[in-house]
């Protein structure tokens, strides 16, 4: 039998003294490291939600990679490539790789009886991937792309749609400056087949798609010209290993005669937006580190109070030949107990908020400020074990020091003064 974890079972359920100072003064403690864990787990998984949520949208707009021409400027106006280039089937095959089409952009004019919008055009191919555009529709269904038959569908943004006053099944035109023709606006019409809404304001008013044949013949491109290849990967935590994988392959199949081809990472292309995601990381290390420190502090004072209550026990136990270290030990046992009774209803309150938010978005946010509709939640099994871990482990560090008091405590003294 473990005497000194026996010792410490007796006095976590002893029921004497429950009225006293010290039992006041553990409930605090105990309070400020539930209190403590409930934030560090709404912390951790609201910013890791709230990172995924906006980085997937901005994904789902231009992709994880695109392989454009080297000579095309940051502008929506790309120089072409051809979609049969030999990598192809060899960029398949490279692990990790979850998807590749085509896509071609330039910018354009939307023009109503009463209103006007400067958009983008997104020309998508037959191999084009809706699901991310499904996920986020309002209303309406995804055209079909042929090679040989332009098709007059396009899809807007909602907040594109409110603005211009159109609605499913409308037709509007849209006009285009082309280098070739500056002074003369080309002209064409589409009809109004899907709105979608992914709160990203600054996306949503400039993304519309199109069938890419209205831009090859807007740009005189033969039928096999592209803006590039949009990609799309498995594992976004392993795009830099991608990302060099396909600079290497592009490498090996570089030709003098052909287009110089580059590849633009989604964290390059929007690098503004992924650095500020980035910046959320440090908030998150100041709360944890900040809530953890609150936590030893309030254990540290607890302890020493309980330390002070049970000089008595302290004495007697050093008369019977227990040594320090093993008193100590006694105390250690008794404060981890505290500290799992702590973390037990920590982990309760803060997994039930964020289930609760989860499935019922509860707590709202301003889509205009923080490109969400609502509090994004991102509760896995591993931030909640290395949270309590890390909670355990710093605290127990902590309480190292004051459980050496014990060392100065006199048996002959003590047990004479009561």
């Amino acid at each position: 039998m473990n005497t000194n974890l026996y010792i410490a079972r007796r006095i976590f359920s002893s029921k004497e003294n429950r009225n006293n100072l010290s039992h006041r003064i553990v409930n605090i403690a105990l309070f400020g490291i539930v209190l403590g864990l409930v934030v560090l787990i709404l912390s951790v998984a609201i910013v890791t939600g709230y990172k995924s949520e906006v980085g997937r949208k901005v994904i789902g707009f231009a992709s994880d990679l695109q392989i454009v021409n080297l000579d095309s400027n940051q502008s929506f106006e790309t120089n072409p490539i051809s979609q049969n280039q030999p990598f192809l089937q060899e960029l398949k095959n490279i692990e990790g790789i979850s998807h590749i089409q085509i896509f071609a952009t330039k910018p354009g004019i939307i023009r109503t009886n009463d209103e006007m919008q400067a958009v983008v055009l997104k020309g998508i191919g037959p191999d084009f991937d809706w699901s991310f555009f499904q996920e986020n529709k309002v209303d309406g269904e995804p055209f079909i792309v042929q090679d040989t038959i332009r098709s007059n569908k396009i899809w807007i943004s909602k907040k594109m749609a409110d603005l211009l006053k159109l609605k499913l099944g409308d037709d509007l035109s849209m006009f285009f400056i082309l280098e070739s023709e500056p002074s003369i606006p080309r002209q064409r019409k589409f009809q109004l087949a899907g709105i979608y809404k992914t709160s990203l304001e600054e996306f949503d008013r400039m993304f519309v798609l199109v069938d890419i044949n209205h831009i090859r013949k807007l740009n005189n491109w033969t039928s096999d010209e592209v803006s590039g290849f949009e990609i799309l990967v498995n594992d976004f935590k392993k795009l830099p290993e991608q990302e060099r994988a396909v600079r290497n392959l592009l490498l090996r199949y570089a030709n003098p005669e052909s287009p110089v081809l580059h590849v633009v990472s989604i964290k390059d292309k929007y690098r503004n937006i992924f650095d500020w995601l980035s910046l959320l990381d440090m908030n998150v290390w100041v709360i944890l580190i900040l809530m953890i420190l609150v936590a030893g502090f309030n254990m540290v004072s607890s302890l020493l109070v309980i330390i002070l209550e049970r000089t008595q026990m302290i004495g007697i136990l050093k008369a019977m030949g227990a040594r320090n270290w093993s008193i100590r030990k006694v105390f250690l046992y008794f404060s981890v107990m505290l500290i799992l009774k702590a973390l037990m209803w920590g982990n309760i309150l803060g997994i039930g908020i964020c289930l609760i938010q989860k499935y019922t978005h509860i707590f709202k946010l301003d889509p205009a400020s923080y490109y969400l509709e609502y509090v994004p939640i991102n509760l896995t099994i591993l931030h909640i074990i290395l949270l309590n871990v890390g909670t355990v482990v710093v605290t127990i560090l902590m309480l190292l020091l004051p459980s050496y008091f014990i060392t100065k405590i006199s048996p002959e003294k003590t047990i004479r003064f009561e």
